[in-house]
């Protein structure tokens, strides 16, 4: 079970960052990712880390403003947001997977999904 947290409002130019804890001892051997969802958008990949944190990959409207990274022994992957803009507006959730290949990038390879957290940022 995934529980993501941290979402709020915040001005354009600011920094959130969001957490999202997993229950269970098999949180290290899953791959992890964030996706968004803005209203009347479909929901779209922002990162993916592997389980080892080793290999990290970014959506390029985030790449040089977001930070994903991971604690294994603490069960909990993080997103830390900077320089945030009115178009990073969205309902942020945290996904677990197995699975390592070209399709990350898409909601349908993940299994486990947290609830959400809401951020939205005011320009």
């Amino acid at each position: 079970q995934l529980q993501a947290s941290g979402g709020g409002l915040v001005q354009a130019g600011g920094s959130l960052r969001l957490s999202c804890a997993a229950s269970g001892r098999t949180f290290s051997s899953y791959h992890m990712a964030w996706f968004r969802q803005a209203p009347g958008k479909e929901r779209e990949f922002v990162t993916y880390i592997t389980m080892s944190g080793i290999m990290i990959h970014y959506a390029d409207s985030v790449k040089g403003r977001f930070t994903v990274s991971r604690d294994n022994a603490k069960s909990t992957v993080y997103l830390q947001m900077n320089s945030l803009k009115p178009e990073d507006t969205a309902v942020y959730y945290c996904a677990a997977t197995r699975v390592y290949n070209d399709r990350i990038y898409s909601p349908v390879e993940y299994a486990s999904w947290g609830q959400g957290t809401e951020v939205t940022v005011s320009s």
